[in-house]
């Protein structure tokens, strides 16, 4: 099994692990040690996995407006740990590959190996959600050939982002591509950055 195809059985457990309650509030249960790159992989598909689920729910156009402000910071924090835990699987890969010498025409990719997985976990959730509804009893016949019809597109999407990726980590092991690691920087979230929390004034 490839690393991706690994990826994608790490996150296939994930999403159904989260359906056994499929409650935001359910604690992880992470299964892997702590040191491994399987528990980072567990852990970034889990924190998409909830993410998902409070982005349902603050689009109910009932929401007490307390509720959605409270959902809305919690999805900003869900989404800093996102972040966080790309950055987590990346330095990972630069550890691995670091006694590698790039050769001389070796080329830099778009994007790096841990924000190609990231893609990767959250098509994990699209998949099992499309096929909820490419299955759902008491929807239409049209609604559900529609689904399945995204399913099969998410589907093969999946298939090749997964060739893509082994296809990059074979790059960069042979010195054929190089990585860099670009640390988000996000400026909203930081107190130093942003105008509203250092108090600037118009």
């Amino acid at each position: 099994m490839s690393f991706a195809e690994h990826c994608n059985s790490i996150f296939d457990k994930v999403v159904a692990d989260y359906h056994l309650t499929d409650n935001v509030d359910t604690p992880i249960q992470n299964p892997y040690s702590r040191d491994s790159i399987d528990h980072s992989l567990y852990t970034k598909c889990w924190i998409d996995a909830v993410q998902w689920h409070l982005e349902d729910i603050i689009r109910d156009p009932h929401i007490d407006p307390t509720e959605a402000l409270s959902l809305k910071r919690r999805i900003d924090r869900s989404n800093q740990d996102r972040t966080d835990l790309v950055e987590q699987i990346d330095s990972h890969f630069r550890h691995t590959y670091s006694e590698v010498k790039p050769l001389p025409e070796a080329r830099l990719n778009t994007e790096s190996p841990a924000w190609a997985i990231d893609r990767l976990s959250i098509l994990a959730l699209k998949i099992y959600h499309m096929n909820e509804e490419a299955n759902r009893a008491e929807a239409t016949d049209e609604h559900r050939a529609r689904c399945a019809a995204k399913l099969a597109v998410l589907c093969e999407q999946r298939q090749d982002l997964t060739t893509a990726i082994d296809q990059l980590l074979d790059d960069i092991e042979a010195g054929r591509k190089y990585m860099k690691v670009y640390r988000q920087m996000k400026m909203y979230n930081d107190p130093a950055t942003n105008p509203i929390l250092y108090g600037k004034k118009g």
